[in-house]
């Protein structure tokens, strides 16, 4: 199988660098390598000093290089429905400049560009695929997308499918707003289903995300962050690029105070990220530009670590859900590195339970042996969400399911039960 790797960070730390010193070192082992960025500003070509096309280019032996046309991909699996939405707002007056810029759907473009990876891996010509990704921002709301639009499709689709079939020649008839047609609903069902496939590539055993930071205190802020959202996510993180670290030979006064200050934060960065390894880049005297130097910085930064390698549970940070039992009782584990309970929300909605860290929010289908429970309790200890469900006759049902308060309800008797068995039940889509 193709090994995919998502290089991504805040702005300004050298993802970009990252991402394309990877892919010149994965050719160099004779390894057939794709590179390509989902960052609508298409740096690559910069970094490799090369022109970059919009099918994969060969710029050396077994490297090649794409740069993205996303407004393509976009058009093609977005067409449908925008031509739709547009004629919907230029019925109730909506200016059509102003009409275009509504129907645009915030971030598709980056994720549709993922639709490429998906069809590279496909295609099984690549040994390893690189993907320079946007901003972590960007790419936290591009990763969840699929969820989102899962979600929407699986509660309104169907029944408004069902209705319009129904309903649409009446309403035709009595109302001036035109009624989607099959076309439209078509085109969503070909969008969830793409979507769905990126979902299942990303969090499958072949893909994983590196964080690349600068120390920084802002920077590694950032990254922990994005470490704890895409675990919600399901995402498996399986290393950090820790760039521009001053060297401390040599250093005079000045660089020896720097040297100091950010020595202490990648020791933070390691006790942060552990087990994950940490691959730290010298501050070169240049940028590292064009094959030869993106070469000699991937070589330096990962040493004698093997940077393809697949990613294991003992490699990496990732969502894996455990329901544990002691016969009536289950806990349902799941991990969430760096999260506190000061931003963690949970809340029980049906068969599904609410997880929000922050301003990120993923809701989570529940088995049905939980779901015909209701939950008796919860706590969030090192890293790892732990939440409690027990049958509805017997439970004790909180009041407000919250992260916090459900941590202090958490009775000793559960503390004092012996260690249930584990049984993975694998990710949700």
């Amino acid at each position: 199988m193709t090994r995919v790797l998502l290089y991504t960070g805040k702005g300004g730390v050298g993802k970009t660098t990252s991402a394309a010193g990877t892919a010149t070192l994965a050719a160099l082992r004779g390894l057939r390598t794709l590179v390509l960025s989902t960052d609508a500003s298409h740096s690559l070509s910069d970094a490799f000093d090369s022109e970059v096309g919009q099918e994969p280019t060969e710029i050396d032996d077994l490297l090649f290089v794409q740069q993205i046309d996303a407004q393509r991909r976009f058009e093609r699996s977005w067409g449908d429905i925008q031509a739709y939405l547009r004629s919907v707002l230029h019925m109730v007056g909506v200016d059509p400049i102003e009409a275009e810029e509504l129907t645009v759907l915030p971030g598709a473009e980056e994720v549709l560009a993922l639709l490429e990876v998906r069809d590279h891996v496909r295609s099984g010509r690549w040994d390893v695929i690189v993907v320079d990704c946007a901003p972590t921002a960007e790419t936290l709301r591009l990763l969840a997308l699929p969820d989102a639009l899962n979600w929407y499709m699986e509660r309104i689709f169907n029944a408004e499918r069902k209705v319009m079939r129904t309903f649409r020649p009446f309403l035709s008839r009595s109302s001036s707003i035109p009624m989607p047609d099959d076309t439209v609903f078509d085109a969503l069902r070909r969008l969830q289903s793409d979507l769905a496939d990126i979902r299942a590539l990303l969090a499958g055993p072949d893909a994983s995300v590196r964080l690349v930071l600068t120390p920084e205190a802002v920077v590694v802020a950032e990254a922990r962050r994005s470490l704890t959202r895409l675990s919600l996510y399901g995402y498996r993180v399986d290393g950090v690029v820790a760039n521009r670290v001053f060297p401390a030979a040599g250093a005079d006064t000045w660089r020896r105070q720097w040297v100091a200050a950010q020595r202490g934060i990648l020791e933070e960065v390691a006790d942060s990220f552990r087990p994950l390894p940490i691959w730290e880049s010298p501050y070169r005297v240049c940028e590292p530009v064009g094959v030869e130097e993106l070469a000699a910085f991937a070589v330096e930064m990962y040493g004698g670590d093997d940077p393809f390698a697949r990613a294991t549970e003992e490699t990496s940070l990732w969502v894996d859900r455990h329901i544990d039992t002691d016969g009536r009782t289950y806990t349902l584990t799941m991990p969430l590195p760096l999260a506190s309970a000061s931003e963690l929300e949970l809340a029980r909605h049906g068969d599904e339970l609410i997880i929000t860290v922050g301003s990120y929010r993923r809701v989570l289908p529940l088995p049905a042996a939980l779901a015909r429970g209701v939950v008796a309790g919860a706590r969030l200890d090192d890293g790892r969400l732990q939440v409690r469900f027990s049958p509805r006759e017997v439970a004790r049902p909180l009041p407000i399911e919250t992260a916090s308060e459900l941590a202090q309800g958490l009775t000793a008797e559960y503390n004092a039960q012996q260690e249930p068995r584990e049984a993975a039940i694998g990710e949700s889509r």
